[in-house]
């Protein structure tokens, strides 16, 4: 899970541009929205894009996107829960 947390935080860096951001600057728990890490709408419109393409994992529902973006911990074990085993029993 933390391997998990560790490349979202980096995905998250790159997907948004956020050139000034280091993984370390923000914690786990740490809101991505608000208070926490200030991103806005557009911000979960590209969090949604780059989940379905970097994960295969489609969001369409408003109440879904707040609990899987409350935080990286939260987006992490949503990605866990979402990923559907392969064939020779990994995670795809």
């Amino acid at each position: 899970m933390e391997s998990l947390i560790q490349e979202l935080k980096t995905k998250i860096i790159e997907a948004l541009h956020l050139d000034t951001v280091k993984p370390s600057d923000f914690k786990e728990e740490e809101p991505l929205f608000g208070t926490g890490l200030g991103l806005d709408s557009i911000d979960a419109l590209e969090l949604v894009v780059m989940l379905e393409r970097d994960y295969g994992i489609v969001i369409q529902e408003r109440e879904v996107a707040e609990k899987a973006f409350a935080s990286v911990r939260a987006l992490g074990e949503f990605v866990l829960n979402q990923r559907k085993p392969c064939s020779d029993g990994t995670q795809s």
